[in-house]
């Protein structure tokens, strides 16, 4: 595998994109070193490249992206993932709101704890949350998915129109036009083929509650 290298410490985050852009179509893996929390970093690439950061990073990293492998190996600020049409983003630690904003496809996943609105406005795609996630998750949510596995704040599914919700933990309410509903053998499944893509293992899927809208068409003058 061809991998390029680069120190950001002292480069602005345009400085570190161009880099990124350019490297994305000569090499097949970037590492970017000390990426100190600095925003933006690796927005809109669309090359088929593994992008791994060793370290945390500011708000909106891997947005508007399409097709990169982006990993974390620290925490994220606000909005990661953001828009993003295809590939992945993993957050080793911890995120701040809005993790996944509307994202079309791919995935986000967060191994330990978010903020509130996660995956707020999205369309499609998977979200994964390894830890709790705070309120107004999948808020305004169009399609997709969202897979927690601890527990999540009031208003879940707030003014969902499709799309679903599964919490493995508490779930402290229901927004407007959201419901619980019965789990599937299917639905277990998909779960358990969603986390073993990202080598999260757990004892029993059967204990997750789905969240869904109570209608697609719902009235919001109420």
């Amino acid at each position: 595998m061809s991998v390029k290298e680069i120190d950001v410490e002292n480069l602005t985050p345009r400085e570190i994109n161009s880099f990124v852009k350019e490297a994305a179509g000569e090499c097949e893996k970037i590492i970017i070193r000390n990426p100190n929390a600095k925003h933006y970093l690796a927005a809109g690439v669309t090359e088929d490249v593994e992008i791994e950061f060793d370290g945390s990073v500011g708000y909106f990293a891997g947005c508007m992206c399409d097709k990169p492998k982006i990993r974390i190996n620290g925490n994220a600020g606000w909005f990661v993932g953001d828009n993003l049409t295809g590939g992945e983003v993993v957050v080793e630690g911890s995120a701040g709101d809005g993790a996944g904003q509307g994202i079309y496809d791919g995935y986000v996943v967060v191994k330990e704890s978010v903020g509130s609105r996660t995956g707020e406005i999205m369309k499609n795609g998977t979200i994964i949350i390894g830890g709790n996630s705070g309120f107004m998750t999948g808020i305004f949510m169009m399609g997709g998915r969202i897979i927690i596995l601890g527990d999540v704040g009031d208003d879940v599914a707030e003014s969902i129109i499709r799309g679903v919700v599964y919490v493995r933990g508490k779930v402290k309410s229901l927004g407007y036009n959201a419901k619980f509903d019965d789990m599937t053998f299917e639905d277990s499944l998909e779960i358990e083929e969603a986390l073993s893509k990202f080598d999260i293992d757990i004892d029993d899927y059967s204990e997750f509650k789905k969240i869904v809208p109570k209608s697609t068409r719902p009235f919001y003058g109420h």
